[in-house]
C-alpha cells in the first residue's frame, strides 16, 4: 500500500542518512521502523526471539586472544628437537 506522510526537512534528513549508512532504501528502512515500534507497543521484542543472545559474547575475541599469547608464548620455550 502505498501512503503520503510529512516529516520534518531535519527528520527526513537524518532517516534518509541513517538508511544510506546501512545500505538500505527509504522503503525499507521506514518498513522497520514502523515495524520495530509496532513491535515494541505491543510488547514484542524488536529483535526475534533466535536473535536475543547476539552480542553476548562480545569479550570473547578478547579472552582468546589474551589466552593464545600465553599459549604461544610457552610453546616458544620449546626447543625444536623436543618435538619428535
Amino acid at each position: 500500500m502505498k501512503t503520503t506522510i510529512e516529516l520534518p526537512d531535519a527528520l527526513f534528513r537524518s532517516a534518509k542518512a541513517h538508511a544510506a549508512q546501512k545500505g538500505l532504501s527509504l522503503k525499507v528502512f521506514f518498513e522497520r521502523a514502523v515495524s520495530t515500534e509496532l513491535r515494541a507497543k505491543i510488547g514484542l521484542s524488536a529483535q526475534p526471539a533466535w536473535k536475543k543472545s547476539f552480542g553476548r559474547l562480545k569479550g570473547i575475541r578478547a579472552e582468546t586472544r589474551a589466552v593464545q599469547m600465553v599459549v604461544d608464548k610457552e610453546f616458544s620455550r620449546i626447543e625444536a628437537g623436543s618435538w619428535k
